[in-house]
This record gives C-alpha cells, sequence and structure tokens, in this order.
C-alpha cells in the first residue's frame, strides 16, 4: 500500500522538502495532492536519514504545505513507448500534446536508460546523407555518431534543424529511418515553426516530436532529452530502426540545471554552473552509438547556442570534450546572406573518414575534401592579404585562390535550406570549383583520380 505523508516543511523554488519518509529511492517519482484535489509530479534529488528534497515539476507555486500530501510511487520517471510514438507530438514529460488518443504502451521504460557496455559497442561506419554540403563531403557524418552544432544567438541554427530533420537518409539501405526531435526551452514560435515545417513536408510521418517550451517549468526541460533518448533507443534497438535524434537547445537545459542547483544551494563551478555538468552532459551524449549484434543505431545532433558566441563557455566547451566534433555556423557568413552559415574551417568531423570512400560514397570523396580545404584556406587568407596591402601585393596564383573562396562561399555553402543535394553532386560540384585552380596546385589528389573526374568540372 501507498503511504502518503502529509510532513512537508519546506518549498523553495522548483523544490520541496518532505520529513519522516520511510524506504524512499533516489529518483523516485511522487505525487503531490494540493488542497484543491490538482496533482502535481515530482522526483526525488536527495535522501538524508528521513527526510527527502524533491523536485516538482510543475512547480510549487501555490502549494499550502500544510493542506497537501504527497505519496511516492515506488519508481523512476518512465516512458510508455510503442511504434505508435512515430508521428506523434508529445510535451516534455512525454504526454501526448496533439490532440491524439494516449499511446498504448508496449512497456514502460526508466528515462535515464542503461549503460551500454563499451565491449558491446560497434564503430561508426555508415554514411547519412543530410543533403547539406558543408556536412556531406567536408564533416561527414556517420551512423552511430555525435556531432554538435554550435550556433550563437540569431543564428538559423532551427532552419538548419528542420532541414536535417527533412533530409537526413541513410544510403544503401531499406531499413526503417526515424528523426525524434526534441525542443528544449524554445519559444512558441521555434516551436510553430518546427511543428509547420514537418507536418508541410510530411517529416512528422517518421518523427517523434517532444516539444518543451521556454515558458514551461525549468525542471521539465531536464526529462525532456531524456525523453527523447529514450524513445531513440526503443525504436533503435528493439525495433531495428536507424534513428536520429535532433536536440535543440542544449544551453537551455544547462541553464536549468543551474537554476536547480542554485536552488539546492550547491557550490557553483565554471560561470555559476554546477560541478558535475560534463557528467550530467555525458550521460545524455553517450547514448548515442550502435550496439553489435543489432540492426538499430541512434545518432545525435545536438544544437547549443553559444553565450556571446564564446566557445570557451563551459556549455561548448564540455560538449566538445565528449562528442565526435562540432559544425560551427559563423555570424559574419550568416550576414554575408549564405545559407546555411557553416563556418567550414574550424567545423570538425572526427569520424567522417570512417564514413567515406567507395561503397559509401565515391572513391574521390576524401581526396577532393582535404583539397577543398586547403584551397579553401588558402584563399582566406590571400583575401585577408588584399584586405591588408591592396590586390595589386597578391600573385596571379592567390587571386585565383581569392576567387576560388568567394566562389566556394557563394555556390558550395550557399545552397538555402531547402535544397537537398545528393553526396554525388555535392562531389561534382567540389570537382567543378578545383577546376578553377591550375592543376600543378592540386597536390592533394593523385594523378589517374585527376584524369578520371576534373575535365568531368570544367
Amino acid at each position: 500500500m501507498i503511504k502518503e505523508y502529509k510532513t512537508i516543511n519546506e518549498v523553495v523554488g522548483p523544490l520541496m522538502a518532505i520529513d519522516k519518509v520511510e524506504g524512499i529511492k533516489y529518483e523516485e517519482l511522487l505525487e503531490v495532492r494540493l488542497s484543491n484535489g490538482e496533482i502535481r509530479r515530482g522526483q526525488v534529488l536527495e535522501i538524508h536519514e528521513d527526510k527527502a528534497l524533491v523536485q516538482i515539476f510543475e512547480g510549487t507555486s501555490g502549494i499550502n504545505l500544510k493542506e497537501s500530501t504527497a505519496r511516492f510511487l515506488g519508481h523512476p520517471l518512465e516512458l510508455g513507448v510503442s511504434e505508435d510514438m512515430v508521428g506523434r507530438v508529445f510535451d516534455g514529460l512525454g504526454r501526448p500534446k496533439d490532440g491524439g488518443p494516449e499511446i498504448l504502451a508496449e512497456k514502460n521504460v526508466d528515462i535515464n536508460g542503461e549503460v551500454i557496455n563499451p565491449v558491446s559497442r560497434d564503430y561508426p561506419d555508415e554514411f547519412i546523407q543530410t543533403g547539406i554540403s558543408a556536412i556531406d563531403h567536408l564533416n561527414t557524418l556517420v551512423r552511430g555518431q555525435k556531432l554538435p552544432v554550435f550556433s550563437g544567438f540569431g543564428l538559423p541554427h532551427k532552419e538548419l534543424a528542420a532541414q536535417i530533420a527533412r533530409q537526413a537518409t541513410v544510403l544503401n539501405t531499406d531499413d526503417d529511418f526515424a528523426v525524434v526531435f526534441a525542443g528544449i526551452g524554445i519559444t512558441f514560435e521555434e516551436a510553430e515553426f518546427f511543428m509547420e515545417d514537418f507536418r508541410q513536408t510530411g517529416a512528422i510521418d517518421r518523427s517523434v516530436v517532444f516539444m518543451n517550451l521556454a515558458n514551461d517549468p525549468a525542471i521539465e526541460r531536464i526529462a525532456t532529452p531524456r525523453m527523447a533518448l529514450t524513445a531513440a533507443e526503443y525504436l533503435a534497438y528493439e525495433k531495428g530502426m536507424h534513428v536520429l535524434v535532433i536536440m535543440t537547445d542544449m544551453t537551455n537545459y544547462c541553464e536549468a540545471l543551474r537554476e536547480i542547483s542554485a536552488a539546492r544551494r550547491e557550490v557553483p563551478g565554471r560561470r555559476g554552473y554546477p560541478g558535475y555538468l560534463y557528467t550530467n552532459l555525458a550521460t545524455l551524449y553517450e547514448r548515442a552509438g550502435r550496439i553489435r549484434g543489432l540492426k538499430g543505431s541512434v545518432t545525435q545532433i545536438p544544437i547549443l547556442t553559444m553565450p556571446e558566441d564564446d566557445k570557451t563557455h563551459p556549455i561548448p566547451d564540455l560538449t566538445g570534450y565528449i562528442t565526435e566534433g562540432q559544425i560551427i555556423l559563423s555570424r559574419e557568413l550568416d550576414k554575408n546572406g549564405i545559407q546555411p552559415p557553416i563556418d567550414v574551417l574550424p567545423s570538425l568531423s572526427r569520424l567522417k573518414d570512417k564514413g567515406t570512400g567507395e561503397g559509401k560514397t565515391r572513391k574521390d570523396h576524401a581526396p577532393t575534401m582535404n583539397q577543398l580545404f586547403a584551397a579553401y584556406a588558402q584563399g582566406k587568407q590571400a583575401k585577408e592579404l588584399a584586405v591588408v596591402l591592396g590586390d595589386s601585393a597578391l600573385s596571379d596564383v592567390d587571386k585565383i585562390y581569392a576567387k576560388f573562396a568567394e566562389r566556394f562561399e557563394e555556390e558550395y555553402v550557399n545552397q538555402g535550406f531547402y535544397e537537398n543535394r545528393s553526396i554525388e553532386e555535392t562531389l561534382n560540384l567540389g570537382w567543378e570549383l578545383l577546376a578553377m585552380l591550375p592543376r600543378t596546385e592540386l597536390k592533394r589528389i593523385k594523378d589517374d583520380m585527376l584524369d578520371e573526374y576534373l575535365t568531368e568540372g570544367v
């Protein structure tokens, strides 16, 4: 029998202290019944002897301490999972918010997931085509990878997220592909943008959407990415689907962590964030991957906005340590009208070499990628030199490189948010740009490959 407690003795922000509890476990779920009959849910954060500190998902405003009762449910926060989740929209706690029926759950799963044994992990090595040249060719995403997008306030990361959700696909396979989208602390306008885009393009039919809005309780924000990842793991490892998880905005998640940490009066770490921020983020990011013997996979694209465009801020800094690269959006490219404004040179995918080449993309993928990187970097240097010394200071070859950099940004990076390029189209465009350079400058591509492909680009 579930015992009810009338020993609530303190409320601070979203936190509540309950005395004289027995047999309570960490992260156990509870219900608080208010004097007016309203029920709010919460979760155990801390236990000390017979005292429990809990966080209330809907907030603690209006709670009368003497007349409210608490009952602990004996299990952690869970998500009822089923294949019927695909095509549906849920709130940050996994409750349907699209007006559809309740999900008939196949089973209830702890949202904190289970640790994957490193020995059972399979290495990510299959190409995922996003239809975006700057990602597919130069910073390739592979199945089972975690590749974050580092953005800034006001940059079009939501458009990029919607484009990836719309266009992403695993080539050369008939296996089912699904997108799990988690909106974390986003505005109503952003939520409407995503939902309208998903519905108009049909992407909703293969998506599971979790929406936590900016005016929802901060405590709910902590659960939202875990809800999304739990749904993704179920679809991947039990239903054999390739699942792409897009989470935006992870900065809002970290701000919620900081808010709760401050309410608990914990000693702050860098910039006021809790000292366990790295560990907490790792519990999310490390849920990406492939498992030996299982067909499905979980690939992650977390999106975060860097405060003041600062890459050394704790959130992007720690994210970079845990994940396998980063896609960085440039404010300068955005001002120049380049969409998506992906800053190619500092962006990186550490697993790109595993997902490219003959049989996966094309044999000329890696050489052209290296040559485009080198040529663009040299072209940027030439343009910077021209700003300082004038065009007359550039050699003829430098002028070609400067022109190459301009065309590279205008034609290759700048494709808009609704153009879906196949990897073949991207590679052919790369050859077309490389044909601008003298053949003697193409030192990163072997002669036989130049003979085969270069004439096609002219």
